[in-house]
């Protein structure tokens, strides 16, 4: 490595003011996690609410209120979390918050479907900037030698919040689905003023600027995808606004494909995934959410659908699944800093498939939630929970802490983009059927929920089983491209 190579590593260490509490920083970044976490469970259980509010609009329709937030909020995670690390991070925490807070104001007094759906999207821009930063702040406050236990709890407050969402939801629904965006206000504001106090500032002065245009080809590419998806039955699949949409996103991926390989300042950053285990894990977070964004919602759907129960009924019974993914969140992290986050997570993904075929051969249009619904919302819990620190793990522990925010930001960014393609397909594959034919639907549903489950787990076999931390590497290429900028700005 050169002097000026060196040099440039050195400088773009993190600059922290002082050590941070770790109690109190993991108390205000965590109830960012949740909050924003808790926003989706919820919205999902308030679905049946929304549409009779807005006069019956469709399922397809309604699909946008999450997937136009699913959407911007994957776009924007890597030029936030690059903002993030050269602005300051409780900064970024901290600004992020408070525009999820307006937006969660701007939802909750919302006169229309499409006023509902810009004010998610407001909000999706303020949960980009809370999740790469709560990640990046909780890593430096705990230090390395407990790295995994920080994982492992940033992944058990979200599954603490998928878990009482929809209890939650389907409690305060019974008031107005309005509430399932107030709740957030007061925490948020405590949230706000604590955090000025006691989050201590970690910054990288010399991190590249964000690329905004790759995150709005990004965003072109994925709306697209899923816009051709939601509406293909109903369009026909080979009309020509479907066929359109295709190419868009085709060409869209691709010319972002192209600038971020240009680019110095790429929306997908090659440093960092051209290290394996960070590259297979981004991947495999994809398709993995992918089906876990048709569970999210199917379970609802099926449950106040073709079961007819209450939204507050189905709150409940929804509930234990996410719960025991919270339970074995924790855990999970530890148990895959010691053996392999491969290992753990491909046993998660074999049991949230084996939970999807036992609904399968169970569900029917009679309702048996003890013999048949609850068992196998135990085990996709178990699988859920193990699956969520293995992947991030995976994405984010190899990586050296400068590169921990946009690392996160990147790995959150194919959570997401799974949830929407997820949600698209779910749509899709449900289209307007009732009764029995909604059954047969629903088994569709879950297979494809197998064969995303099944398929990330494939992927994770990549990874080596003990993925070192390879800092030298991603150093080097980043020192490297750093100091070709600085002598080519020289001339």
């Amino acid at each position: 490595m050169t002097l000026l190579s060196e040099r440039i590593v050195a400088l773009r260490r993190p600059r922290q003011a002082r050590p941070a509490h770790p109690t109190l920083t993991a108390l205000v970044v965590l109830t960012g996690v949740f909050l924003s976490s808790l926003d989706l469970f919820i919205v999902n259980i308030a679905f049946p609410s929304i549409s009779k509010s807005f006069h019956g609009e469709s399922l397809r329709s309604m699909s946008w209120v999450l997937s136009a937030y699913t959407i911007v909020f994957a776009s924007l995670l890597v030029p936030a979390g690059r903002w993030a690390d050269r602005t300051g991070r409780k900064k970024a925490f901290l600004i992020g918050l408070g525009i999820f807070t307006t937006a969660s104001t701007l939802c909750a007094v919302a006169p229309s479907l499409g006023a509902l759906i810009a004010a998610r999207i407001l909000q999706a821009s303020g949960g980009a900037l809370m999740l790469p930063t709560s990640l990046g702040l909780l890593l430096p406050a705990f230090g390395p030698a407990r790295k995994g236990a920080a994982i492992g709890l940033w992944s058990a407050v979200g599954g603490a919040a998928a878990a009482f969402g929809p209890s939650i939801g389907g409690l305060l629904v019974q008031a107005s689905w309005r509430w399932v965006f107030l709740v957030n206000l007061p925490f948020s504001l405590i949230a706000l003023v604590v955090g000025v106090r006691v989050l201590r500032e970690v910054e990288d002065p010399v991190a590249h600027k964000a690329d905004f245009l790759g995150a709005a080809l990004l965003s072109i590419a994925v709306a697209s995808l899923a816009a051709a998806i939601v509406e293909g039955s109903s369009w026909g699949w080979t009309s020509a606004g479907i066929l359109g949409a295709f190419a868009v996103a085709v060409l869209a991926s691709i010319v972002l494909v192209v600038r971020s390989g240009r680019h110095p300042n790429p929306i997908i950053e090659p440093a960092v995934i051209r290290h394996r285990a960070v590259a297979l894990a981004d991947a495999s977070s994809l398709v993995f959410f992918a089906g876990f964004g048709a569970l999210v919602l199917g379970g609802v759907l099926f449950l106040t659908g073709v079961w007819h129960e209450s939204v507050l009924r189905a709150g409940f019974m929804i509930a234990p699944g996410p719960l025991t993914a919270a339970v074995c969140a924790f855990p999970g992290g530890l148990l895959g800093a010691r053996f392999s986050h491969r290992l753990v997570g491909t046993v998660g993904s074999l049991l949230f498939a084996g939970a999807a075929f036992w609904w399968i051969t169970r569900l029917g249009v009679t309702p048996d939630y003890v013999g048949g619904y609850l068992p196998g919302s135990l085990v996709t819990g178990v699988g859920v929970g193990l699956m969520l620190p293995a992947l991030g793990g995976a994405a984010t522990a190899p990586l050296p802490p400068e590169r921990a925010a946009t690392g996160t930001a990147l790995y959150a960014m194919c959570r997401q983009i799974g949830l929407a393609l997820g949600v698209s397909c779910l749509v899709a594959v449900l289209g307007t059927a009732t009764g029995v034919a909604a059954v047969h639907a629903f088994h569709h549903a879950w297979i494809f929920m197998a064969v995303c489950s099944l398929s990330a787990g494939l992927i994770l076999q990549g990874i080596p089983r003990r993925a070192r931390v390879r800092h030298e590497s991603v150093e080097v290429f980043v020192a490297q491209r750093e100091a070709s900028l600085v002598l080519a700005a020289g001339k």
